[in-house]
């Protein structure tokens, strides 16, 4: 063995064995099925170490699940359609979408998320994910395309998707409608506003507004009925001041009596309210805002101006002609597009819409129904699920994402669905062949809108089950689909639980009325110094993952991304990251060891006896292994990672090596059934640690593996290795009592030689033991030798300052240490 790792030579080396052998494949690794929904990152530019993060966790899970003998599904996608890919392509080649025109914009995307792909995905396999590369998807191609289609044909037959001209969330500044889960919440610095209307009968009205450019939108005001100070507006109108067309006065609960007049203005839109007086009261609809976030010609005096210097305009026009009453500064939450940070606008559009809110009970109990790791964050689906207020849209203004398969009469408005047989399929590219079926008139369109990337990655488990089963025409009719979903395990972060896992949920339940897979598992973020989210958009994410692969061995940066908690966010940490360096290192140097003593035993041929400080050994690694698959069976990977680190750091380098040292250097002080039992309990125990370690430090382990295991094991990798047949269960509770006295009296002579700053090295002339304890002497006469080679001692003398009728069980808590150094001879 080299004295050192070469981190960059072995990864690069395994990685490509690892493919060409397909190591990772399903079909190589048969067994009862463990699928997992894998998230497909967003295209949208470089990695970050947040996703290394993640992704990581999540290949933890998949590499045990398969060395405990599952055949592991474990795809991955591309998210390379929608709003982030577009403003990414944008950015890049600093283009316009708008200005370009639909079919070059999608030719240019089309190219620059192939490169970007390739670039992840060798980032991916650096990082070692044991992902099976032949189950790859994009969620632009072809494929993808058909069953995303097939999937909005599906619904809309079963008549959970409606069309309709209805008041959306629209996004002004990437100019599309946009769904309430891609909102946030921004606190911003604004005014209240009093501003004068002119009642019929001529009284002054003091209406509060934070939205004073909506004025020529204004279409009512309105007062609460029981509000005494305005029950005789009842009946009236009232003039909208510097634009002077009058509006009725309506009465309506909804209004606060206590918030500012306790009169206010429907404009449309200001805000949610404002659909629901729309609606409940038939008002007229006067857009005002176009769809490029500028004032339209019907804003007078306003036209052409953006929203806030029309407010500052407004502003002026009001004090100008003392309409102005008060302005009082305040600081208001108001929702924002969670891609470009900007205000939501509120717009009446034809907009396709998927029914939630007549189904949020069945949300719910599918949610119920899936297992939550940790199970806290169950509680963040349910309460998003009761809160929702709006249908999902799923209709967006923009280029590059799925067509819906569906073209429009403009005689009669039948909707005209696309055939299964020509799908995938762009009806803006393909001119619809024939008659309207219902009216039989030939004036028919294409449908201009794209879906929601949300809509297609919320199908991914029918996706993947297009993957395992290539020849299937459709995953929402194949009957098989039943025994594919629910998947096993889906591994996403905590900010889109309120997404991803709600809208595929959403379609598992419509599809099929199945949960979409059995867990969840909820990773936390990785935060900047500024405790914020590391990502692109905030441009926070500094550390990028190449350079990061370059500094340090890919299986350092993995260890630290076990020291995360499930669903708990966690500072970036260059410290754990150095210490995952440090076992790499130990680890190398121990193995060497292991190498030199352990490499010619044949690991079929068990001793008879293994001596204590051995059972020791293998009844620890046995309760390790056990609360370290206890741990995995749950996923708290960091928990089963500190049962490894204790037993290898403590157990097998710390004492065990030092123990037997001296039978393996000096063999001839000892029999040779004693050294040949040492020899096979190295061997073992180190494939056991190699095993654990597997998941997390996947490249060390598979050198090491190489080098001293696999001629003996005959299995190709360690990756592909069974924990269950390596080793049985070991269970040696007597000499694990006593093998720790051995310990005790090792570290306590260690520690006395410190004291009298002594080599470790330095021989001793007698070791006095004392112990209280009469039954342990015999156990700890038949380990002198091991003892005096540990402690360099030539002679040791044992003795009972109380004789006591004491069992060996009872060695804990009697033992009381008291070690004499005698004469020491140098």
């Amino acid at each position: 063995m080299e004295k050192q790792f070469d981190h960059l030579s072995h990864q690069q080396r395994l990685a490509h064995q690892w493919e060409s052998a397909k190591t990772y494949s399903a079909p190589n690794n048969p067994g009862p099925q463990f699928s997992i929904d894998t998230p497909p990152p967003t295209v949208s530019g470089s990695l970050h170490i947040g996703h290394l993060f993640s992704y990581t966790q999540t290949d933890i899970i998949a590499r045990y699940k398969r060395m405990t003998g599952l055949s592991v599904f474990y795809p991955f996608g591309f998210d390379d359609n929608g709003l982030p890919t577009e403003k990414y392509v944008e950015k890049k080649l600093n283009i316009s979408a708008h200005a370009m025109g639909r079919t070059e914009f999608i030719k240019v995307c089309l190219k620059e998320t192939h490169g970007v792909e390739e670039e992840f995905k060798q980032l991916w396999q650096t990082m070692g994910l044991s992902v099976d590369w032949n189950l790859c998807y994009s969620t632009i191609s072809d494929s993808t395309r058909k069953i995303s289609q097939q999937s909005f044909i599906e619904l809309y037959k079963k008549r959970y998707i409606y069309r309709k001209n209805e008041p959306a969330l629209y996004c002004t500044t990437c100019r599309t409608s946009v769904a309430q889960a891609e909102l946030d919440d921004m606190e911003v610095p604004s005014h209240f506003n009093d501003i004068v209307f002119t009642a019929s009968n001529g009284d002054e009205l003091s209406i509060g507004t934070t939205r004073p450019e909506l004025l020529p939108a204004c279409v009512a005001l309105l007062y609460n009925p029981n509000d005494l100070r305005y029950q005789y507006l009842k009946g009236m109108t009232a003039k909208v001041p510097l634009f002077g067309f009058e509006v009725p006065v309506i009465a309506d609960e909804l209004v606060e009596i206590e918030k500012g007049t306790g009169l206010v203005m429907c404009c449309t839109f200001g805000d949610k309210t404002d659909i629901t007086w729309f609606k409940k009261h038939n008002l007229p609809y006067k857009q005002v805002i176009g769809f490029d976030g500028k004032m339209l010609p019907s804003a007078d005096i306003l036209a052409g101006l953006k929203v806030g210097p029309a407010r500052e305009a407004i502003i002026d026009a009001l004090k100008e002609k003392n309409l102005l009453l008060r302005q009082k500064p305040i600081t208001h939450s108001v929702n924002i597009h969670e891609r470009c940070k900007k205000e939501i606008e509120y717009v009446m559009l034809p907009q396709w819409f998927l029914n939630l809110l007549d189904h949020k009970q069945k949300f719910i109990d599918m949610g119920n129904n899936i297992n939550w790791h940790p199970a806290h964050m169950k509680s963040r689906y349910i309460n998003w699920v009761k809160n929702l207020g709006w249908d999902w849209c799923l209709s967006r203004q923009r280029f590059y994402g799925i067509p819906f398969p569906v073209w429009h009469c403009n005689s009669c408005n039948h909707i005209i669905l696309a055939s299964e047989q020509q799908l995938p399929i762009d009806p803006q590219e393909t001119t619809f062949a024939g008659t309207c079926p219902q009216c039989k008139n030939s004036d028919i369109t294409p449908d201009t809108d794209v879906m929601d990337t949300w809509n297609t990655s919320s199908v991914t488990p029918y996706i993947c089950y297009q993957l395992a089963n290539p020849n299937t025409q459709s995953p929402f009719t194949d009957k098989q689909v039943e025994q594919f979903i629910p998947m096993s395990m889906r591994p996403q972060a905590h900010d889109i639980i309120r997404t991803w896992a709600f809208y595929t949920i959403i379609k598992s339940a419509f599809h099929n009325n199945r949960i979409p897979w059995n867990d969840i598992v909820i990773s936390g973020h990785v935060l900047s110094d500024a405790k914020e989210k590391l990502s692109k958009s905030k441009g926070n994410a500094a550390l990028e993952p190449q350079q990061l692969l370059k500094n340090h061995p890919a299986d350092a940066i993995r260890y630290w991304t076990a020291s995360g908690s499930l669903g708990q966010d966690v500072a970036f940490s260059d410290a754990q990251i150095k210490i995952g360096q440090r076992l790499v290192t130990k680890l190398w140097n121990a193995f060497r060891f292991v190498l030199d003593h352990a490499q010619n035993i044949d690991p079929k041929k068990s001793p008879e006896q293994f001596g204590t400080i051995n059972e020791w050994l293998l009844d620890n690694a046995s309760k390790t292994f056990a609360s370290y698959t206890h741990y995995l069976e749950h996923y708290e990977f960091g928990l089963a990672l500190a049962q490894v680190e204790r037993f290898f750091w403590h157990n097998f380098c710390d004492n065990y090596l030092e123990l037997v040292k001296d039978q393996l250097f000096k063999p001839e002080r000892y029999s040779a059934q004693e050294v040949e039992a040492t020899r096979w309990t190295l061997y073992q125990a180190g494939l056991r640690i190699l095993q654990m370690y597997a998941p997390y430090i996947p490249y060390v382990t598979e050198t090491l593996y190489q080098q001293l295991y696999q001629p003996r094991e005959n299995v190709a990798s360690l990756h592909q290795t069974k924990y269950n047949v390596v080793q049985t269960a070991f269970d040696f509770p007597t000499s694990s009592r006593i093998a720790e006295v051995v310990i005790e009296i090792a570290s306590t002579v260690r520690k006395l030689k410190t004291e009298r700053q002594l080599s470790l090295k330095t021989e001793l002339a007698t070791l006095n033991l004392h112990t209280n304890n009469n039954a342990l002497i015999d156990a700890i006469k038949k380990l002198e030798t091991i003892i005096k080679g540990v402690t360099q001692a030539h002679q040791m003398t044992l003795n009972t300052d109380v004789i006591a009728q004491s069992s060996i069980e009872q060695v804990e808590p009697i033992w009381n240490a008291h070690i004499a150094l005698s004469e020491t001879k140098i």
